[in-house]
């Protein structure tokens, strides 16, 4: 039996374990349905969403203030504590240039006794103060500067560690009759040294580290950069050992860490450069406050004062707000609950109910608007009848469209003809049309009426009816196809609006001379493949409808064997794939070219699914006709 531990000091059964799981899932289960009960009334709702929008971004704003406060004066004891170091730096570095003046000047015939003359009783009593436990050696050790700053540089002021020491140590070399001297001055990392850094901080430690090498970790562990360190040594200021206590309930503690670097000597003569010393500190925000308005004065303290004024002005403004949002909450579920009510009423069948409306806001408004809203719920039954019966109607039109759509294929010998033509509507706004007018001669029609629906399919109709009565007329044999064209736009000009136009191409082939006339009237180029070479048919002119007499071109050519003639409509180029680029005419002609050896029917069916396969949606967004003629 599993058995586990650490429930009151004892052990539990797994049974007891099974129990725990049951009542933390029932007391979730619990949760989640005193959840939906409290919430399912608008009112609830809303209360827990002023709470949210209101309490929750305001809290939000606190602690980020908070937070950004405790950086700020993390940032700032930090400060205080590198500027303190940086002067004593400075400070012991210009006791040792003084010091090297002075030897510069006697040609190095300087003695201890000296030294001391050099530096004033007032000097001693600030570096006595600022310095404690400062060393001075006259002259020094030569290879030290070298190790720690470089053979070719004559001074040095920094931290450095040897051991566990840590030392600030100021090194100035002078060149004198007697040779190199160099001046040390040092000042170690006391308890007593540290007791005067940063007054305005409560407690200052310096770390002494060494590079961490794995397993258990007697100290603080520092990373720095990509490696890291750990403490060995931790140096304590003599006093300010603990922070002073609070001034007010909101001053807490202030810790921080700051990072200086040293030179360290190593044991085997190297020496390691920008080698961490870590150092931390301790505050209060009172202490770093006086620091922060010393420069205004006595009168500082009044923005900090200022500051504590608003915050209270604001909470007194978020709470008149969250009673206001709660007494507006009350109002708005009131005109919920009405609006509630009627939507019973309105389920039940019942028509007949209003909503009470005694104000003029947008809540009365919205009464208003329900009550409108039952009156015309049985205008719109009547409607949806309507348009159930508009809808079969339509449905009608496209059985008739249909039929004027050729039925039958002519017969003409050696030209093997297919057309497709998928509506984006119920009905097309696309036309084709094959028309025998001789044993060997064969006129194929295509189209573009210009909109979708029943006004297209209606201007289709017109076309066909025109187009038939004007080519199958006694005569017509002898027109050309620009003519032919020319009489047609006539036609539409006349007797259509300013904005209706149809594209057209029409193209007679006779099978006994393989001669093939052709006009196109701004619909998209046919084209003709034969032996892999794609020839485009755009003699023509402009789309019909729009200018009455418009000299349209007739275009000719002699057709090898087995030429394939392909016509088609703009919704076959135009569908766009997820990049948004369409299929195109180029891409449809490459798709022919590969299909050439097919039937007409395979090319149709082919060129077809190339478009849809590029699009790869099955929504259309207008008609898509080709027309493929196989000549001979």
């Amino acid at each position: 039996m599993l058995i586990l531990s650490g429930l009151s000091g004892g052990t539990f059964s797994f049974a007891k374990f099974l129990a725990l799981l049951a009542g933390i899932y029932l007391l979730a289960r619990l949760m989640s349905l005193w959840s939906q009960r409290l919430l399912w009334s608008l009112r609830n709702r809303l209360i827990v969403a002023y709470l949210f929008v209101a309490l929750v971004p305001v809290l939000l704003v606190v602690l980020l203030s908070v937070q950004a406060a405790m950086i700020l004066y993390t940032q700032l004891g930090g400060y205080l504590l590198y500027e303190d170091v940086q002067k004593r730096t400075d400070l012991i570095a210009d006791g040792a240039e003084q010091i090297a003046a002075a030897l510069r000047s006697e040609k190095g015939n300087l003695h201890r006794t000296d030294v001391e003359k050099i530096v004033s009783e007032q000097e001693h009593e600030v570096l006595d103060a600022r310095l404690p436990g400062l060393q001075i050696e006259f002259p020094a050790d030569p290879a030290l500067l070298a190790r720690v700053a470089g053979s070719e540089r004559t001074k040095f002021s920094g931290l450095i560690q040897e051991g566990k020491r840590v030392d600030l140590v100021a090194l100035d070399a002078v060149q004198t009759s007697r040779g190199e001297l160099v001046v040390k001055l040092t000042v170690p990392l006391t308890p007593e040294f540290l007791a005067t850094l940063a007054p305005d901080l409560d407690a200052v430690f310096f770390d002494v580290v060494e590079p961490y090498t794995g397993g258990a970790r007697p100290g603080v562990v520092y990373p720095v950069g990509d490696k890291y360190y750990e403490s060995v040594e931790s140096i304590r200021s003599s006093t300010r050992l603990t922070p002073i206590l609070p001034a007010t309930l909101l001053d807490p503690i202030v810790s921080g860490v700051s990072r200086f670097a040293a030179v360290r000597l190593l044991p085997d003569g190297t020496v390691a450069r920008s080698y961490p010393v870590v150092a931390k500190f301790i505050a209060r925000p009172s202490h770093l406050n006086r620091k922060i308005f010393s420069s205004l004065g006595d009168l500082g303290y009044l923005n900090y004062l200022g500051f504590i004024a608003v915050a209270i002005i604001l909470a007194l403004l978020e709470l008149a707000a969250l009673i206001t949002g709660i007494v507006m909450t009350r109002r708005i579920t009131r005109g919920v609950d009405d609006l509630y009510k009627a939507t019973q009423h309105v389920q039940a069948r019942d028509y007949s109910y209003r909503v009470r409306v005694d104000r003029n806001d947008q809540l009365g408004r919205l009464g208003k608007s329900f009550n409108g809203m039952i009156e015309s719920v049985s205008t719109l039954l009547e409607e949806q009848r309507e348009r159930h019966k508009l809808e079969n109607e339509i449905s009608i039109a496209r059985e008739v469209q249909n039929q004027l759509f050729p039925q039958e294929f002519p017969k003409v010998p050696g030209v093997k003809i297919e057309a497709i033509c998928n509506a984006a509507r119920t009905v097309s706004g696309d036309y084709y049309d094959f028309i025998q007018l001789s044993p060997t001669s064969l006129a194929i029609a295509i189209a573009d009426i210009s909109g979708k629906g029943i006004s297209a399919a209606l201007l289709m109709a017109s076309l066909q009816a025109s187009l038939r009565s004007l080519i199958l007329a006694d005569g017509s044999a002898s027109l050309s196809t620009a003519e032919l064209v020319a009489r047609l736009n006539k036609h539409l000009v006349r007797n259509t609006g300013d904005d209706r136009f149809a594209t057209f191409f029409i193209a007679v082939f006779d099978s006994a001379t393989r001669s093939l006339r052709y006009t196109n009237a701004g619909h998209l180029p046919s084209f003709c493949i034969a032996n892999g070479t794609v020839q485009v048919l755009d003699k023509g002119g402009i789309v019909l409808g729009v200018v009455e007499d418009y000299p349209f071109e007739e275009g000719s050519l002699t057709l090898p064997p087995r030429a394939l003639l392909i016509g088609y409509s703009d919704g076959l180029v135009e569908p766009e794939n997820v990049y948004g680029e369409e299929f195109g005419i180029q891409r449809l002609k490459e798709a022919a070219v590969g299909l050439e050896n097919e039937t007409p029917k395979d090319v149709a069916t082919g060129l077809m699914q190339a478009a849809e396969e590029w699009a790869s949606t099955p929504q259309q967004a207008d008609d898509m006709t080709v027309v493929v003629a196989r000549l001979g």
